[in-house]
């Protein structure tokens, strides 16, 4: 019946194979717990646990260069205060590289702004929590933020960035964060053609990433930074960057004019000599 349902997901509803293997993922957690409370649908999670999953093609995560990231960010209107709510945001969303999620989900106490190295608590996939260290700029821009927007006192149960409806107990909804990275990409891709018409916050992310890439900073720390349990999905975030294309070329142009040292004798061509073994006597 599984496989029959996903079936028709796919020809009937036209589902991609991502939704499909989504759907499949929810099914299986329903009859996980029904498996808990009823010991007789146990043989239900067992055959649904070896349903194959859809084959998908890795999706090339598009980012965003460093012209079009300064681009965006100088959109902004700070003589308003909604102005310097947005920049403040996409600063730190920027400036961290965390999830949307992580960042509407942040609150007043998450926050240590005072510190010798100001950083902030995320809570990640899995309410997993890590430390993220704060650029200069982007805690210079909370600083005036929260000033603004939350007062000299805030409630430390607050969220960082609310919603005008709820107010500072109700975070941003990430419509609103899509409506507002909308408008601003119409306005710097009349000046910067980088800046994509469709930009989604996870671009930040992956721009980041490939900035820190180019900055000298090894993928295992990229992969800590993210907060990525395995390796291979920060791979995913990471391209070649012009700069290392063009440098990589460049040695392998080089390499052609070099007189490279042999590392044999080509005229020591037995398996003995190459082997650096002594011949045995007959």
């Amino acid at each position: 019946m599984i496989e029959d349902w996903l079936e028709w997901l796919s020809s009937k509803r036209g589902c991609s194979p991502e939704t499909c293997n989504n759907r499949l993922s929810s099914l299986r957690t329903f009859i996980k717990y029904l498996a808990s409370r009823e010991a007789k649908y146990l043989y239900l999670k067992s055959d649904a646990d070896n349903v194959l999953l859809r084959k998908i093609t890795k999706k090339k995560v598009s980012g965003l260069t460093r012209d079009a990231v300064t681009a965006i960010l100088a959109e902004p209107d700070q003589h308003t205060k909604t102005g310097i709510r947005d920049l403040t945001f996409l600063t730190v969303l920027y400036g961290t590289a965390a999830r949307l999620d992580e960042i509407l989900s942040m609150k007043i106490s998450s926050l240590h702004l005072d510190s010798s190295k100001p950083y902030v608590y995320i809570i990640g996939k899995g309410d997993k929590v890590r430390t993220l260290y704060l650029p200069p700029k982007a805690t210079a821009h909370l600083k005036q933020y929260i000033r603004i927007f939350h007062g000299m006192n805030p409630a430390v149960d607050a969220y960082v960035f609310y919603s005008r409806n709820t107010g500072p107990k109700g975070k941003t909804s990430q419509a609103a964060i899509r409506k507002m990275l909308k408008k601003y990409a119409v306005s710097a891709h009349e000046k910067c053609s980088n800046v994509p018409l469709d930009l989604h916050a996870h671009q930040f992310r992956h721009a980041k990433a490939t900035h820190w890439l180019e900055d000298g900073i090894n993928i295992v720390q990229i992969s800590f930074l993210l907060g990525h349990e395995q390796l291979d999905t920060t791979m995913r975030y990471l391209d070649m960057t012009t700069e290392q294309e063009v440098a990589a070329l460049s040695t392998l142009e080089e390499e052609r004019h070099k007189n490279v040292k042999l590392k044999w004798n080509p005229q020591k061509d037995s398996l003995t000599a190459i082997c650096n073994l002594r011949r045995l006597k007959k």
